[in-house]
């Protein structure tokens, strides 16, 4: 990332470039302010886009051909097109002989490192990956955010917003801005003003329920789960989430007892460190046998709703039920 931001702050612009990564708030960002820099009055006549499978590749080929009019570059945006997934031969070997005028910029959700198309941008352009940000870049991201509106934040509160928001930095950046205008005349944010307006992620109602499960708070667990139901969070998806989140609590109580620490454990499950703390805790209130148990519970669950032996609602209820109940 750091290239393409040289790039940017330079204007020593390359030929082709290619975004690729699951964080798609990087991506556009990054997308945006290339266009900005490429084509920054809008002109329509030397920029041109194309988005999706089955994009005519001899078209484009044509068009890169064809000399800008009255502007140094001819601008080219491909986004999602999946050349760099799928074969695409003709399109990887012209890019050899790219005119100096094209700027192509291609945005993708996945690639194949081994394709040829991602080599031959990789020869002649930049190729950037925006992955998921760790947990400390995007505590000081958004804090960094908030101090520009003049706010502060304790760390364990910024963990708390975290756990309810999740690691999707669009939906940070729209979390943030609710939390800024909650907070209007105020110089410091609480857990009780992100408790009062930000809204938490579907994986993450499913922990509160599990949390609520493990502490035997049964009540609570069923209104979370009428709740995500209320929602309109589909039973099916409830039950793989909960069977997700106690599979995680089986592999935390697994390496914990093998005596894997903290940070690995955080890093093994792909969570944040004050998550996996919260899962760790969770695992506590289970032996490793109770954990394997419930998972088998999980896919009999799924089969037997799959089968019509048991209507899906209830199934999961049962679930909740079961595992909530004092031992």
């Amino acid at each position: 990332m750091k290239s393409l931001q040289e790039d940017l702050k330079t204007r020593n612009f390359k030929t082709a470039y290619l975004l690729y990564g699951e964080e798609a708030y990087l991506r556009q960002q990054y997308k945006d302010k290339l266009l900005k820099e490429l084509n920054p009055d809008g002109d329509t006549m030397n920029f041109s886009r194309y988005e999706g499978k089955g994009i005519e590749v001899r078209e484009m080929i044509d068009l890169c051909e064809t000399m800008p009019f009255f502007a140094d570059h001819r601008v080219i945006l491909v986004e999602n097109s999946g050349f760099f997934k799928n074969k695409c031969e003709e399109l990887a070997d012209y890019m050899k002989t790219l005119p100096d005028y094209v700027r192509m910029i291609f945005v993708e959700e996945e690639v194949d490192k081994r394709s040829r198309m991602y080599k031959a941008v990789k020869n002649i352009g930049r190729v950037t990956e925006f992955s998921r940000q760790d947990e400390k870049s995007l505590m000081r991201w958004a804090a960094g955010i908030l101090g520009r509106e003049g706010r502060k934040i304790k760390t364990s509160d910024m963990e708390l917003f975290l756990i309810k928001t999740g690691t999707d930095m669009g939906n940070i950046r729209m979390e943030l801005e609710k939390l800024i205008a909650y907070t209007e005349g105020r110089d410091i944010v609480t857990a009780q003003d992100i408790e009062a307006v930000c809204t938490t992620q579907t994986a993450n109602k499913i922990f509160d329920m599990v949390r609520a499960v493990t502490e035997k708070n049964q009540k609570r667990a069923l209104d979370l789960y009428y709740d995500l139901l209320t929602l309109k969070e589909p039973p099916m998806r409830i039950l793989f989430l909960l069977a997700k989140q106690f599979h995680q609590l089986f592999l935390a109580k697994k390496m914990a007892e093998e005596g894997v620490g903290q940070p690995e454990i955080a890093s093994r499950l792909g969570v944040p460190s004050f998550v996996a703390r919260n899962i760790a805790a969770c695992a506590r209130s289970y032996s490793s046998e109770e954990l394997r148990r419930a998972e088998e519970d999980f896919v009999d669950a799924e089969e037997a709703v799959k089968t019509g032996r048991l209507q899906d609602v209830l199934s999961v209820e049962l679930l909740i039920v079961k595992y909530s109940s004092g031992r």
